[in-house]
């Protein structure tokens, strides 16, 4: 999820899900330590709980990385031992580290010396030619001696060589079955999974035989899917009653970005898939893509393709108690003007 997971995607997600733990990107401990911080590492007070995710091999400077992410308020540490990018790659670390569990457990334990949040591990099933349930086995047991407190656990191998990292997520097999025999086996660890999981139900399928679902691509391309986990998973309301709403509750925080000289690029991009499978989704993308990378595009861009989406049901003033938008004619591409009220679509 490298360029997806920024504080502005993290914070959209917030609309439709209080519960779900969300991830940063992978960030190296060289940029966490020597980087710019507030760039890295800032992130919205709603966004908790969310975890940093480390990408690294040296356990003193996983262990400093691991102290700033707490230090800026970070409620868990994660390290990635599952991309297989070839950049990662070069550093020996990501997926190339699980031929390296050794290593790996010393630097989940310099962690846990370092910090008292949960640190957690990320990896992948296998990698090439170590791509049996036991060699996957022994690296988890391996880790957990260390103290890993939860592994998330990819169903899918890589391979370092001949796959690209695109192809990885979808070329090797899914081996749903290897995780939930690990999980068997190994009753006393908090075992999650991760891979082609798109939909509530098979989180709730899964989640008969695992402790814990990760949603990646699935959550950036429809978005709305996590609008059914609190409600189902947590016994709790969902955030926002519908889509609509949702892109509502962005439009202060848009506001806030542009105002501070952010860009409406920088959020609007995680936004285009809101409304996927809806009629009107094609007007919402086309909208947002021609005029919100310009320089002083605003939130009134969200607001005029909101317009261009029918809204199921009326909204009233509880549902969004922001402001409305009005232009000369419904299909106008000029910049409309604010005026108090409910929102109007």
């Amino acid at each position: 999820m490298m360029d997806r997971t920024d504080r502005h995607f993290r914070y959209l997600m917030r609309q439709l899900t209080r519960r779900a733990l969300l991830y940063t990107e992978m960030l190296t401990t060289g940029a966490v330590i020597h980087g710019d911080r507030q760039q890295l590492l800032g992130f919205d007070p709603a966004e908790h709980p969310v975890a940093l995710q480390l990408g690294g091999d040296d356990p003193s400077a996983l262990a400093e990385a691991a102290r700033i992410g707490v230090d800026w308020g970070y409620d868990e540490i994660n390290l990635n031992v599952g991309c297989p990018s070839a950049r990662v790659q070069s550093g020996c670390f990501g997926a190339a580290l699980m031929a390296r569990p050794e290593r790996v457990a010393e630097a989940v334990r310099a962690m846990r010396a370092a910090v008292s949040v949960p640190v957690t591990v990320k990896h992948r099933i296998g990698i090439d030619a170590i791509d049996r349930y036991e060699d996957m086995a022994r690296f988890v047991s391996i880790v957990a001696d260390a103290g890993c407190d939860r592994f998330s656990v990819h169903a899918r191998k890589a391979w370092l060589e001949g796959l690209s990292p695109k192809e990885n997520r979808t070329v090797p097999p899914l081996r749903y079955a290897d995780v939930y025999r690990l999980a068997d086996e190994r009753p006393e660890l908090a075992i999650e999974i991760n891979g082609g999981i798109t939909d509530a139900d098979q989180m709730a399928d899964h989640l008969a035989r695992v402790d814990a679902v990760m949603i990646g691509r699935a959550a950036y391309e429809t978005p709305w899917v996590l609008a059914e986990v609190d409600p189902r998973f947590f016994g709790e309301p969902a955030p926002a009653p519908d889509r609509h709403a949702v892109a509502e509750a962005m439009l202060p925080y848009i506001e806030r970005h542009v105002s501070a000289g952010g860009r409406l690029h920088h959020v609007s991009r995680h936004m285009l898939t809101l409304f996927a499978g809806c009629r009107g989704a094609k007007a919402w993308k086309r909208t947002i893509s021609e005029l919100a990378p310009p320089a002083g595009a605003g939130a009134e861009v969200i607001a005029l393709a909101l317009s261009r989406v029918p809204r199921t049901s009326p909204p009233t003033s509880e549902d969004a108690p922001w402001r409305t938008w009005t232009w000369t004619t419904p299909e106008s591409t000029t910049r409309p003007t604010a005026k108090a009220g409910p929102p109007s679509c």
